[in-house]
C-alpha cells in the first residue's frame, strides 16, 4: 500500500535558530486535531507530537543550522532540509505535497511526484502533521538553546525578530546560532554578508519587496495573507491579513532612513479616508466582520528589515 507525504517547513524567517523541515506519512493512523502547527497551543502541538510519533506510518526531520544556511542560502536550504526529511521515509508513497507554492525537489527524481498546495497545513492531515512536528523539535531545540545563551529569551521568541531579541544582540553580541547573512543581524553587528532581502533602485521594485518581506514577517507571526495588492477601479489594499478572525487592512510604507520618520506618520487623513473606504468596500463580502486599519514600516538597512505593525484605528 502507498501513502501521501506531506512536508512543511519550520523556521523560514528568524534570525537565529534551525531551518527545520517535516515529513510525514500518516498511513493507517487516525488522529484527531491536525491542523496548522500555528494555530494550535504548546501543549496541545506536543501531545499531538507524540501521537504522530507513535502511530504515523513513517516521519522524517530534515535539518539546516545557521551557518549552513547563511552558506548555501535560504532557497537552496529549503531544498536541503525538504531533501533530508524525505530521505527519512522508509514506507512506499505514490504522492508528495508541500505547502506553499514551491517545489523544493524540483531538478530531483522526487520532483514528479509532488503537488505544491497553499495553506496546505489547513487542509492535508499528513502536512498538518509535519508542520507540527517540525514545530515543536524546534522549539524543543531553541529551549535548549536558552539555557545555554542565556540573556537572550529563545525559549520566548525562538529567535524570530522581536524588539527584545534586538535588545538582547545589541546588549551582548551574536552566537554561533544567528544567522549573519540575514540582514537585521548583519545590521546589528556591522557584519558584511549576504542581506536577506536585497532592493532594486526602483521605487516600484522596493515597494514590491518591503510587501514582499511584510507578507513573509506576517506568515512567520501567524497571519493569513488573503489578499495582497487588492484593488478596484476606486481603491486599492496592499496586504489584507487575517488572524484569530480579524481583518487587518494593512498599508505598507518603505523608508530608506530613520530620518523619513515611521510609516504611521505618511497616514494622512486623506490617506486614512482611502484606507477606510477600501475596507469597507472589502468587508461588504465579510459584513459581521473584526477588522482594524494598519501600517507596517519597512527600513533598509542592507535589506529589508521589518519594524511592526502597529493599528491605525
Amino acid at each position: 500500500m502507498s501513502y501521501i507525504v506531506g512536508i512543511d517547513e519550520v523556521g523560514r524567517g528568524p534570525w537565529a535558530g534551525p531551518l527545520v523541515v517535516g515529513a510525514v506519512v500518516l498511513g493507517e493512523a487516525h488522529i484527531e486535531g491536525l491542523t496548522d502547527s500555528k494555530k494550535l497551543s504548546k501543549a496541545k502541538r506536543e501531545a499531538l507530537a507524540r501521537r504522530i510519533v507513535d502511530e504515523a506510518a513513517g516521519y522524517g526531520l530534515g535539518w539546516v543550522d545557521a551557518e549552513e544556511l547563511d552558506r548555501i542560502g535560504l532557497s537552496e536550504s529549503l531544498a536541503t532540509a525538504t531533501r533530508r526529511a524525505l530521505e527519512q521515509i522508509t514506507v512506499p508513497y505514490h504522492e508528495i505535497i508541500i505547502d506553499g507554492t514551491v517545489n523544493f525537489l524540483s531538478g530531483t527524481g522526487k520532483g514528479p511526484y509532488v503537488t505544491v498546495l497553499k495553506k496546505a497545513d489547513l487542509l492535508i492531515g499528513a502536512v498538518s502533521a509535519a508542520s507540527i512536528i517540525a514545530k515543536v523539535a524546534r522549539d524543543d531545540y531553541m529551549a535548549a538553546l536558552a539555557e545555554r545563551y542565556g540573556g537572550y529569551g529563545f525559549e520566548r521568541h525562538v529567535g524570530y525578530g522581536t524588539a527584545a531579541h534586538r535588545k538582547a544582540v545589541e546588549s551582548l553580541g551574536v552566537t554561533p546560532e544567528h544567522r549573519r547573512s540575514f540582514a537585521p543581524i548583519a545590521a546589528l553587528t556591522g557584519v558584511s554578508g549576504t542581506p536577506h532581502r536585497t532592493i532594486d533602485g526602483t521605487n516600484k521594485q522596493m515597494g514590491n519587496d518591503a510587501e514582499t518581506a511584510t507578507c513573509e514577517w506576517l506568515s512567520d507571526g501567524g497571519f493569513d495573507v488573503v489578499e495582497r495588492n487588492w484593488k478596484t477601479r476606486f481603491c486599492e489594499i496592499d496586504i489584507v491579513a487575517k488572524k484569530d478572525d480579524r481583518f487587518y487592512f494593512i498599508e505598507v510604507k518603505h523608508r530608506k532612513g530613520t530620518g523619513q520618520g515611521g510609516g504611521l506618520a505618511a497616514i494622512t487623513p486623506r490617506k486614512l479616508r482611502q484606507m477606510r473606504f477600501a475596507a469597507s468596500l472589502y468587508l461588504t463580502r465579510h459584513s459581521d466582520a473584526d477588522a482594524c486599519l494598519a501600517v507596517v514600516t519597512t527600513t533598509d538597512s542592507s535589506g529589508i528589515v521589518v519594524e511592526g505593525l502597529l493599528t491605525v484605528e
